[in-house]
């Protein structure tokens, strides 16, 4: 007996229904990319390993997913390596390439690869699957899609401020009202590390600091205290879990705390800019709010960082995020390339917008009129038809199986059903020498006679 079929984990299928609400939400998500400027690029699905690698911290490097060498890929390990199972060493012999993790240090690749193509500062979105070897749940998968917006080539405060209507812009536009986009800058985490001291220990103050939706306040802590990070050093971080309310009232409360921190009050300096400006212009139906608590785990960001929660009462985690990189071109060659970039996380808006039953006015794909197959004599003419049809942009098929008998053709009348075809046309008649069809339309359950002009408007009319 045959083994029944499965999909690797973290992996899925998409049914029809299913594509055509993903391509809603990625075309209104592209159609706003243009709006404001983005130009489209793609870049591989896998690159180089020593592309990816260092680029994410610890953490990220051990979820990136590595593609063997094609043919003998253990020929260039040694016995030694092999018996002594030393992973590093194998895994530098036998991979050479690995799957995409992230949209962001390709980008940089390209960017580097291109600078003598490319007009900066250089505006590109990105709308492409990535792959993380992450324990699946919900709303996280391994394969997934990201869509992308950065600018790389300026300094300037006003693209995060472009950044953060983008957003707004975006999830308006899903009728997804109530999402908190949150900001924070990695200059003020660097600050309070110092603030603590532990300031040589930012990489692991940040990484432990990003978990705390997952693991809780004391989750992290303790986290902290096995990187090294002294109680002492904690007790002085407690005011940060404390520090919420009007965004304005969390700066003025931060620059007491940061007041002997250049580095964190440069930080607090650049936070109060893109705040008030956005206090200025307005958001239409998200809100703004300062989490000192959000690090965004990745090594790269050193400005302003950014993650979208959900609207309250759905269960899901962040469904946007980015930040601000000062120099991450430089690992390939090109310094002083500053950027910014921001990310929509496809699979959980989708989740998100289907618990909040978002798709209802989205219309399914399908034809618009359905010609039943129930006399041969008939199938030139409905191909011609269909043909004429074709050409005004109505979408129009025959059902292509012969009905000779009453079972067939209820099959046939099953399947406009299920796919909830509109006109459907079971008839043709010849009078006066034009050809009149018999239409059933579906919405109004009416069954009525016309020629060929008026089908087009009886379709046009839908």
């Amino acid at each position: 007996m045959a083994q029944k079929p499965s999909l690797a984990k973290g992996t899925r299928d998409f049914l029809p229904n299913e594509i055509n609400r993903r391509n809603f939400i990625m075309e209104t998500i592209k159609n706003n990319f243009k709006l404001f400027g983005f130009e489209p690029i793609e870049t591989p699905s896998f690159e180089k390993s020593e592309t990816l690698m260092g680029k994410y911290g610890e953490e990220g490097d051990r979820l990136i997913f590595k593609i063997l060498n094609s043919g003998d890929y253990l020929k260039k390990v040694s016995e030694e390596a092999l018996s002594e199972k030393n992973l590093k060493e194998i895994t530098s012999k036998i991979t050479e390439k690995a799957l995409r993790y992230d949209l962001t240090v390709p980008f940089a690749r390209y960017v580097v690869q291109h600078q003598n193509e490319l007009v900066f500062p250089f505006k590109r979105y990105q709308i492409q699957p990535v792959w993380r070897a992450d324990k699946p749940q919900k709303g996280r998968f391994r394969e997934f899609f990201q869509c992308d917006a950065d600018v790389v080539g300026s300094e300037s405060l006003l693209q995060e401020i472009d950044f953060i209507q983008l957003y707004d812009s975006v999830f308006t536009s899903l009728n997804l009202k109530g999402t908190t986009i949150k900001i924070n800058n990695r200059k003020i985490l660097q600050g309070i590390a110092e603030i603590i001291g532990a300031a040589d220990k930012l990489v692991d103050f940040t990484v432990a600091l990003d978990k705390l939706d997952k693991i809780g306040k004391e989750g992290i802590i303790k986290e902290m205290i096995s990187k090294g990070i002294s109680e002492n050093a904690l007790e002085k971080l407690d005011p940060l879990f404390s520090m919420k309310g009007e965004n304005e009232k969390v700066l003025e409360s931060l620059s007491e705390m940061l007041s002997g921190s250049e580095q964190g009050m440069k930080g607090i300096e650049e936070l109060s800019f893109i705040v008030n400006n956005i206090n200025e212009l307005g958001l239409k139906t998200s809100k703004l709010e300062i989490d000192l608590t959000l690090a965004r785990g990745l090594n790269y960001y050193t400005g302003a960082i950014f993650e979208v929660s959900a609207p309250e009462g759905v269960s899901m985690g962040s469904i946007g995020g980015g930040g601000r990189y000062a120099d991450l071109t430089a690992v390939f060659g090109l310094k002083d390339m500053s950027g910014v970039g921001i990310s929509f996380g496809l699979d959980r808006i989708y989740l998100v917008m289907e618990e909040l039953d978002l798709f209802q006015d989205i219309p399914a794909i399908k034809p618009q009129v359905l010609f039943m197959n129930f006399e041969e004599k008939n199938i030139g003419l409905y191909l011609k038809t269909i043909n004429q049809l074709r050409k005004e942009n109505i979408s129009s098929e025959l059902y292509p199986d012969f009905a000779n008998n009453q079972k067939k053709q209820k099959k046939q009348w099953k399947y406009a059903d299920n796919r909830q075809i509109s006109l459907i046309i079971s008839e043709v008649k010849v009078e006066n020498d034009d050809d009149i069809f018999i239409v059933k339309n579906t919405i109004t359950q009416k069954q009525e006679k016309c020629n060929f002009s008026e089908l087009l408007i009886m379709v046009n009319n839908l």
